[in-house]
């Protein structure tokens, strides 16, 4: 049995929606593992796993949601309904991720393997979820004003030790948007930035058939862990978006984040 390949699996299904950055964990595990460059098709076979259970989670969601903004282009009176706000601020948000985050994609596969960047995005990732107690609480419900700052968060959020879940939600937070509401936006955002970004990576492995000759030995329960450790996680973020919580991940990446920037400096990675 391939044990880093499982355990990878499942700290990606972990952190992927838990506002600690999965980027900056699997980075980090994969230095202290000794691999120095991302194995490219499992981290893209670890982002389709959690998507799936973003898929899965939020189903009756997407189904709901995107009829209305189907609907909306042949009854204008859907186009009041909450599905025809949804539809188009998930686009524009996602126009606005592409434009932000692509140009960042160099900086972003140098940091993968450098602690030091990863462990200073995880000291972004404390700061953002610890102001974020002094964020109000307000109620409005999503609109291009939430989706296109929203949209730059996540944009900016592609780089590691940056975590994309805490960043898009306190970002939802500052919007204006209720905790619940925010924590629904922030995933709903995800799914065609993920499955953007993994259609790029794709294109870079060579297609499918190259992608699937290039998976590790017991890819499949990899990918049954990431899938498994991501819908518990967000069984547990949606609790945690009630209560307003984030402080306790804001102290954890900071614990962390310093943890690496001190170690880098003493020559311990």
């Amino acid at each position: 049995m391939n044990t880093p390949v499982i355990l990878l699996g499942a700290l990606q299904g972990a952190t992927e929606f838990l506002p600690v950055s999965s980027s900056g964990h699997l980075a980090l595990a994969q230095i202290f593992l000794g691999f120095r460059e991302a194995p490219l098709a499992y981290d893209l076979l670890l982002h389709l796993a959690t998507v799936l259970a973003t898929v899965l989670y939020f189903a009756r969601d997407i189904l709901e949601l995107g009829g209305e903004w189907l609907m909306g282009f042949f009854n204008p009176n859907a186009r009041r309904w909450a599905g025809w706000r949804y539809g188009w601020s998930v686009i524009v948000a996602t126009l606005l991720t592409a434009v932000v985050g692509l140009p960042l994609k160099p900086y972003v596969e140098f940091g993968s393997t450098n602690s030091l960047w990863v462990g200073s995005g995880l000291l972004v990732t404390a700061g953002i979820l610890l102001v974020s107690r002094w964020v109000p609480v307000r109620e409005r419900r999503v609109g291009l004003g939430a989706g296109i700052l929203v949209g730059l968060v996540q944009g900016i959020a592609v780089m590691p030790g940056v975590s994309r879940s805490g960043s898009t939600i306190v970002g939802g937070l500052v919007a204006g948007l209720e905790p619940q509401e925010a924590f629904r936006f922030s995933f709903l955002l995800s799914l065609p930035a993920i499955l953007g970004a993994n259609l790029v990576e794709l294109h870079q492995v060579g297609g499918v058939d190259a992608f699937l000759s290039a998976l590790p030995q017991d890819w499949g329960l990899g990918f049954a862990a990431a899938f498994v450790a991501g819908l518990l996680s967000l069984l547990a973020l949606r609790r945690i978006s009630l209560f307003g919580a984030w402080w306790v991940f804001g102290v954890y990446c900071l614990v962390l984040g310093g943890s690496v920037v001190a170690a880098t400096f003493a020559g311990g990675f």
